[in-house]
């Protein structure tokens, strides 16, 4: 580069007061000399010609899948749902009334809209409901329904500020939480629903360029982590062996071996109890038309090669891929079942069926997030698996959510909670529903829950004849003496109190103050000081730092 270019002053002035005395000329041999300005402004102009071509060119491919009838016209809202998370319209009581069945014998009833984009899920020990949410950077927790109305007692986020977290289990108190470039841990104070400590790396070094970027743990009965995570691309050779794999690791992280391979994106995965089968769901390559490739469900077992990227579905040699250079060492293995093509098959469980009907003595339940890539859109529900003599035989178990191209949500994760309900997170419409064999709760089915305001209606009696900047200056000292900060403005889980006033009135946060919930200390304030405490950050939001 030194031969090729040198920087030289200039006289003379440019455009908008600039001294051509600290402007430069590049040149190259043979070539004019070109005012670095000028070299400035083509950069622009070519900046902004590749912006346009970046943006362009999704609409383009778009637009070329629909012509060529390869995708629907609604495919677009589902496309946008899978790279960058977009939601689609909440799920209120009437439309899960309306819209959704499940088997006879089986409730159906939404356990909660305050999740958008959620994802995988995971219960606590006691009983509380983690739902991980990659495009927002978090898991939040739902707690537990202690007074029995059929909705969660609150929420909160256990852990801000990561990678595009998805996968979480648990080891004794460790919650381990799979992000996309790595897998880490934190201590779990279960009785209280709260991270303890700092959170630590356990797998370092995973890449998550290219298309299939989340990951997904769960500890194994032989109690090692495994780890799935999928292809970079829709078919390809790999430049980095981990990627569309099953890998296993001792719990501390090490050790760490590849135990399967060929498997373009499995998200989900689980053991059947019955055999200790482990079984793991994969979803197919797309533009091979509207049925082809199957999605799989495949039993994994040590050491196979479970045919991507040369072989889909049942050992069909891939068009595009040519002959597997390995195939001298390798054989592929087809899948157990497959799925309708582009159905996206992600979270699966084998729940316990104990009181549930004969037929799902032996069965799993697996998500259908859906199709983008069909000409008609199709999936978007939850299916059952069920085991026999004769081979496996799918099901519908929660349908609704595609009706004639309408898509009112998309079904990711399943999980049973400790009530022995299935609880089913839902990324497009924000939401978390809950299957069961027990009792319709009380509301009524076509009800659409409105949230509980817990602002005051009138203010309090004694508020007109309070001293305000003595209950201002007490409750200070109160936040200060009590140590409140350490719980609501330090560290990656503080529980803000931003806009506290916009959400609790002064009866609320008296009420909060005299039988706190936990984590929150029990404190024994006189009326005075809850007074005083409430008034601090309620009336007076900008008097101290958790109020902002």
């Amino acid at each position: 580069m030194k031969d090729l270019l040198a920087l030289v002053e200039v006289e003379g002035w440019v455009r908008n007061s600039i001294p051509r005395s600290c402007e430069y000329k590049l040149i190259a041999p043979g070539y004019h000399a070109l005012p670095l300005h000028t070299v400035g402004h083509s950069l622009v102009r070519l900046l902004l010609i590749s912006l346009a071509v970046v943006v362009a060119l999704p609409v383009v491919l778009f637009l070329g899948l629909l012509v060529t009838g390869t995708i629907a016209a609604s495919s677009l809202s589902m496309m946008l749902n899978a790279m960058l998370g977009l939601s689609g319209p909440a799920a209120n009581e009437v439309v899960v009334a309306e819209r959704y069945s499940v088997p006879e014998g089986f409730i159906l009833e939404l356990y909660s809209t305050d999740v958008p984009q959620a994802r995988f899920l995971r219960f606590t020990s006691a009983g509380d409901l983690l739902v991980s949410r990659p495009h927002a950077g978090d898991v939040v927790l739902l707690r537990r329904d202690t007074d029995e109305d059929g909705y969660p007692d609150g929420v909160q986020t256990v852990l801000g500020g990561l990678s595009r977290p998805q996968g979480m289990d648990f080891m004794g108190d460790w919650l381990y939480i799979a992000e996309s470039h790595r897998v880490g841990r934190i201590r779990f104070d279960a009785a209280v629903g709260r991270s303890v400590g700092e959170y630590e790396p356990v797998v370092e070094g995973l890449t998550d360029d290219g298309n299939h970027w989340s990951k997904t743990v769960r500890f194994g009965p032989d109690g090692k982590l495994y780890l799935a995570q999928g292809s970079t691309c829709n078919v390809c050779e790999e430049a980095d062996a981990r990627r569309a794999t099953m890998m296993r690791f001792a719990v501390d992280g090490s050790g760490g071996e590849i135990l399967a391979t060929g498997l373009r994106n499995s998200v989900g995965f689980d053991w059947a109890p019955w055999d200790g089968g482990l079984y793991a769901t994969d979803n197919g390559r797309d533009l091979l038309g509207d049925d082809f490739p199957v999605c799989e469900l495949n039993r994994i077992e040590p050491g196979a090669f479970y045919g991507w990227p040369y072989f889909n579905g049942d050992n069909v040699a891939d068009p595009d891929m040519g002959a597997d250079p390995l195939a001298h060492e390798r054989e592929p293995i087809g899948p157990v079942h497959g799925f309708r093509a582009h159905n996206a098959p992600l979270g699966i469980v084998f729940p316990d069926t104990a009181g549930w009907p004969d037929a799902f003595k032996r069965s799993a339940l697996v998500a259908l997030h859906g199709s983008w890539n069909r000409s008609s859109l199709d999936g978007y529900k939850v299916v059952s698996l069920h085991w026999s003599d004769a081979g496996i035989k799918e099901r519908d178990f929660l349908t609704g959510f595609m009706i004639d191209g309408d898509a009112s949500g998309r079904p990711v994760d399943v999980a049973q909670g400790p009530d022995g309900a299935i609880y089913v997170s839902d990324d497009y419409a924000g939401a978390i529903y809950r299957v069961h064999r027990g009792a319709r709760r009380s509301a009524a089915p076509n009800e659409v829950r409105q949230p509980v305001s817990r602002l005051d209606d009138t203010p309090p009696v004694w508020l007109a004849s309070a001293d305000i900047e003595r209950l201002t200056e007490k409750g200070a000292g109160l936040y200060l003496q009590h140590g409140c900060a350490s719980c609501h403005e330090v560290g990656e889980n503080a529980v803000l109190l931003s806009g506290l006033a916009q959400r609790l009135g002064y009866r609320a946060v008296d009420e909060v103050l005299s039988a706190p919930p936990p984590p929150m200390p029990v404190l024994p304030f006189s009326e005075d000081e809850r007074r005083s405490l409430a008034v601090f950050l309620l009336a007076c939001p900008d008097a101290n730092s958790a109020g902002k």
